[in-house]
């Protein structure tokens, strides 16, 4: 398993929210390029990028600043936000990330989805962010009535085989995560995800590593990480057992 550090980007600087509210916003660092950096010198092997203004608004907002990371940073990025129309997704993959991040269009817009598995399939991760049980989209203010489990199905049957499972209501809370859902989940998809959501201390990987499912493929980590719970490599070292 990878440790995905997170650099959630709102208005120009690297922030994290708490359980996907933009009203509780922690602003960590001025400059994401200089978070991003920190996690890369402590050893990060992969990013994960947020777009919060383009996931608010449906439209990407911040790629200036993905475009400094990819640029003057020697790891892989996967980013997210907003990307909801295929010229978006297009713009994204032109900005030098590995892997593009889908939430909302996907999961509402079939032609949209086609398309990208068309132009993008092996380079795109759609994202099951999860509140009260329910997915939910337009940047975690809307929740949905749909089961996360029916929306993964409904997605694998049209040809989605990489999920990020995010678990909004435990996201920034340090709470830990929820270990019967990750296994539920993991029963469910059939090939990679990654996991987010409420990871506050080493233990809370270590159990994650222990549940042995071998199509979890990473943890993505935020406030732990801003917060010195650990290190980026401490928890590397925590996931790979």
């Amino acid at each position: 398993m990878i440790l995905y550090p997170a650099v959630d980007i709102l208005d120009g600087r690297a922030v994290r929210l708490r359980q996907g509210d933009f009203d509780e916003a922690t602003v960590y660092d001025s400059s994401p390029l200089d978070a991003a950096r920190s996690w890369v010198e402590q050893g990060a092997a992969f990013l994960h990028v947020v777009d919060l203004d383009g996931a608010r608004s449906g439209a990407p907002a911040n790629l200036a600043d993905v475009r400094q990371i990819t640029s003057e940073l020697n790891v892989p990025v996967q980013v997210g936000g907003g990307l909801r129309s295929v010229d978006a997704v297009r713009e994204a993959l032109d900005s030098g990330v590995e892997r593009v991040v889908l939430g909302t269009a996907a999961l509402r817009d079939q032609e949209f989805l086609d398309d990208c598995l068309g132009i993008c399939r092996d380079r795109m991760i759609v994202s099951i962010d999860v509140s009260g049980g329910r997915v939910a989209v337009e940047g975690w203010q809307q929740v949905t009535g749909g089961e996360p489990e029916a929306v993964i199905e409904s997605l694998m049957a049209r040809g989605v085989r990489s999920f990020v499972y995010s678990n909004v209501d435990r996201d920034g809370m340090l709470e830990g995560p929820d270990l019967d859902e990750v296994r539920r989940i993991a029963g469910v998809i059939r090939g990679r995800f990654l996991y987010a959501g409420g990871i506050g201390r080493i233990e809370d990987l270590e159990a994650l590593a222990a549940l042995r499912q071998v199509n979890l493929g990473g943890v993505i980590v935020g406030k732990a990480l801003y917060e010195g719970r650990f290190t980026v490599r401490e928890g590397q070292e925590a996931l790979a057992g």
